[in-house]
């Protein structure tokens, strides 16, 4: 039966609790450890006899940096629509995140500034705000406690199928090899199946999970086996993101995080858009971001005279003691691989996170789409799957939250005088709509609730094409452009 994909992306987000989970396998291997991979691993332990991360890093006990997400100290936002989700696959997460010294927010402290100008609170939205290495900490320490995951800690060199690419098949395992530490020549692997002498060896795998990242090899790795190669859509965006830490002198603020953008204009500004949030450890984190062939901002002074610039909450967040460097990154292009069109493709196989669609971070969608991808994977496999063919049930439903989030991110990068294409069919229409409910979304509270339950990844984009929030926002942009004299 058609499911529209409003009604998808309804069912994905739900706050229901799992039910009807069953084993349907021995053993699923997940390819990486980040936030993506322990998401889908928590899933996969409802189903599998034992589920198995293969992860080249070290994973660290606590909150810490790791070579694998040399973004992690940039700003990171758990949307709403991501929170629900991690509270839905861990109860109690909240709770344990604020008593390890997140800030759970309500929309009542949470500020967002339009070209400075202050936007209504919608009254219902609000975020779990910490670091990135803090959250991922804890969603590991909540996977790796069950008692049927368990981690390997080597890399990830191909897979095992079945029959081959020409009469179809499934993946039947992961070929492994020894990490290659620096100034040794081989590595060491820890777990099951570890080949002796730094020997590559074969994880055998019911179910596989590529969770490997915007670098993922899958694409290669099927090509070489015979199999399709899915397609990589790229979209320039050239963005660059300075974040610096700073002591806050209060353990519960009364603003918990903040967003300061400024319209696109045909000569970038030195700071396209500020976040801050308060996170553990009684920290501001603070990160701006710029675009259009500008140096970093690298020099402390420079980032508190730039926050000076912005609202005034970012002004007294730089007045703190500075904690650590400047930290910089660049990321050129959004990019997704579109599983879902490839006609010949695996059993047992499916691909998550930023393996499948990343994008510009600045939106903040990253992690609150990886944990959709969790729900659409759990939602495939209790709903009784045929695990002989393709998870192309699965693949329609995660194409659902790809497009939603593709959507959102690359209409505002497409909004930049520097970004030139591609452009979607519909696009000048579909921008002038946007533009509409977006300014509404300023002053009117019922605008801005549909608005941000959209941006927060909570509905779908399509809610925003009711006739009734267009004609509202109209209306109420109308008024606004009257000359008070005739408003009065």
């Amino acid at each position: 039966m058609y499911e529209s994909a409003a009604r998808v992306f309804a069912r994905l987000s739900t706050d229901e609790p799992l039910t009807r989970t069953r084993t349907l396998m021995d053993k699923a291997v997940v390819l990486g450890g980040s936030l993506a991979g322990l998401l889908a691993a928590r899933v996969l332990s409802d189903h599998a006899e034992s589920v198995v991360i293969i992860e080249r890093d070290s994973l660290p006990p606590a909150a810490a940096a790791r070579p694998g997400t040399p973004h992690d100290g940039q700003l990171h936002t758990l949307m709403h629509g991501g929170r629900m989700q991690l509270q839905r696959l861990f109860p109690g997460f909240e709770e344990e995140a604020r008593a390890g010294g997140a800030i759970v927010s309500s929309p009542y402290t949470i500020r967002a500034y339009a070209d400075g100008v202050p936007k209504v609170s919608d009254g219902s939205m609000g975020l779990i705000s910490s670091s990135r290495p803090f959250l991922e900490a804890l969603v590991r320490r909540r996977t790796l406690a069950l008692p049927n995951v368990k981690v390997l800690t080597c890399r990830a060199i191909g897979l095992e199928f079945q029959d081959d690419a020409v009469s179809g098949g499934a993946v039947s395992g992961v070929r492994c090899g020894p990490v290659t530490r620096p100034g040794s020549g081989t590595g060491s692997a820890s777990g099951s199946g570890t080949g002796a002498g730094g020997e590559e060896w074969v994880e055998e795998a019911d179910f596989v999970v590529d969770a490997m990242g915007r670098a993922s090899k899958l694409g290669d790795w099927l090509e070489k086996a015979g199999w399709e190669r899915p397609a990589m859509r790229r979209m320039a965006i050239d963005i660059d993101y300075a974040t610096g830490y700073f002591r806050r002198t209060t353990s519960d603020p009364e603003l918990a995080a903040a967003i300061a953008y400024r319209v696109p204009t045909a000569t970038p500004p030195r700071v396209a858009s500020g976040a801050i949030t308060a996170i553990e450890g009684d920290r501001w984190l603070i990160t701006l971001a710029n675009y259009g062939k500008q140096p970093p901002i690298r020099d402390v002074d420079e980032f508190r005279k730039l926050c000076g610039e912005l609202p005034p909450v970012y002004r007294e967040a730089v007045e703190g003691e500075q904690l650590g460097d400047i930290l910089t990154y660049h990321q050129a292009d959004s990019r997704r691989r579109d599983y879902h069109l490839l006609k010949r493709f695996p059993a047992r196989l499916i691909s998550v996170g930023d393996a499948v669609a990343s994008f510009n971070p600045i939106y903040g969608q990253g992690m609150s789409s990886a944990a959709l991808h969790a729900s659409a994977l759990s939602h495939h496999l209790r709903s009784q799957p045929d695990l002989r063919g393709p998870a192309r049930a699965f693949f329609a439903d995660q194409r659902v939250v790809v497009d939603a989030a593709w959507q959102l991110s690359t209409a505002a990068d497409l909004a930049r005088p520097d970004v030139h294409g591609p452009y979607p069919r519909g696009y000048r229409l579909t921008k002038w709509c946007a533009e509409q409910i977006a300014e509404a979304s300023i002053t009117d509270r019922e605008v801005a609730v549909r608005f941000n339950s959209v941006t927060y990844m909570r509905s779908h984009p399509s809610s925003l094409a009711a006739p009734g929030t267009l004609l509202r926002a109209l209306r109420l942009n109308h008024s606004s452009r009257k000359p008070r004299r005739e408003r009065s």
